[in-house]
């Protein structure tokens, strides 16, 4: 908590590293398998509802398991509630043919429903959906969320702006996405826009020490700064205004320029429909974000665990934890009172209010999960 109000994370993620994720990758191995096979048909997820484990042995135990080590990492961060979603990274959306990636998103929400079930009172879910970027829109979306909103209570949605890493996804202006603003705006869930697998050959020559190699950050940062542009510059709130779209990673790059420039958004208003997470480490970053983009805009989000295990140099706390970095930190010295309580917990709210109450929100799943 912050000073008595719950501290509400918009951004967190299975890691790739905890056991419901290294007990997928059999389950992916089957779907490869039937890839090369050329099966058709969704293939089952075997964590569904009424099913208690999968061939791996990933079971209800080891679910609950993980989702106690998750709730252990954000109380020693102050953090109350967060929006979870399987990473990212795991979302393999270069898969083919469109029923193998089906089968996989109904496989990574069901393990976010597990864990969110799990600790009903500190997990939301979050869906990832089966984008496929050369249908002509997003209608193929649409049944898959409709069953994470109405059957598992999840109060967001995932989306990512370059799906298969090739950069061959409409931008997110187009009509392309507009079922999808639409079913959104219907169904009062915000959208949260996050880089997936970048997969263009330049990224692979950056490499850091001990063989690392984190080009994905690249992607992640170049695919949510076009989205910031493309978001502000043209009408898709006028034609969706109840639409709510969060960008990861304070939106990308910050801005060069000032003024009415057409870069950012030629004057358009869009401070009701579009807003930022808090999830960049390097607090002169998130300074000059929050100040060019305006501090309403900013909802609190930290990814943890995630890319912020480090310890942030002259201190005893992670990169991740961030409630102490926005308190007291004097490079955030400029937010007033009122400006802390609206990123930890009233702009959350509002973009997605069943995260304020969570255990209620969980407990209207018209499924079970145990």
């Amino acid at each position: 908590m912050y000073k008595g109000i719950k501290v509400l994370d918009m951004h967190s993620h299975i890691h790739d590293r905890s056991q419901p994720h290294r007990h997928a990758y059999p389950f992916l191995a089957t779907l490869m398998g039937a890839q090369g096979i050329g099966a058709s048909g969704i293939i089952p997820s075997p964590i569904g509802p009424g099913k208690h484990s999968d061939q791996a042995g990933n079971t209800d135990e080891d679910f609950k398991a993980v989702a106690a080590s998750l709730v252990k990492y954000m109380d020693e961060r102050n953090i109350d509630t967060q929006v979870l979603s399987v990473h990212p990274l795991n979302v393999h959306g270069w898969m083919e043919p469109a029923n193998i990636f089906q089968s996989w998103i109904s496989y990574s929400n069901d393990m976010v429903f597990k864990l969110a079930q799990a600790e009903p009172s500190r997990f939301v879910g979050a869906a990832q959906l089966p984008q496929l970027a050369y249908e002509k829109d997003t209608t193929h979306c649409l049944e898959e969320l409709e069953r994470c909103v109405t059957e598992y209570g999840f109060v967001a949605t995932y989306v990512s702006p370059d799906i298969t890493g090739r950069r061959d996804s409409p931008s997110m202006n187009e009509p392309y996405w507009y079922p999808l603003y639409e079913k959104c705006q219907a169904l009062g869930i915000p959208i949260i826009v996050h880089g997936t697998n970048g997969l263009d050959p330049r990224y692979k020559t950056f490499k850091t020490g001990g063989g690392h190699n984190p080009y994905y950050q690249l992607s992640f940062m170049s695919e949510q700064s076009m989205a910031t542009v493309y978001l502000r510059q043209n009408d898709q709130f006028e034609r969706f205004p109840g639409l709510k779209i969060m960008i990861c990673h304070c939106g990308g790059f910050v801005d060069r320029l000032i003024g009415e420039s057409d870069f950012l958004g030629g004057g358009r208003d869009t401070s009701a429909n579009l807003f930022y997470d808090t999830c960049s480490y390097d607090l002169d970053f998130l300074a000059t974000a929050i100040k060019q983009r305006g501090v309403s805009q900013f909802a609190y989000g930290t990814e943890a665990p995630g890319s912020g295990t480090n310890i942030r140099p002259g201190t005893e706390y992670t990169a991740d934890d961030m409630v102490p970095m926005i308190a007291e930190h004097p490079t955030l010295s400029f937010l007033s009172e009122q400006d802390k309580q609206n990123i930890f917990h009233n702009t959350p709210k509002m973009l997605c209010p069943g995260i304020a109450d969570a255990a209620a929100t969980n407990a209207k799943a018209k499924v079970k999960a145990y």
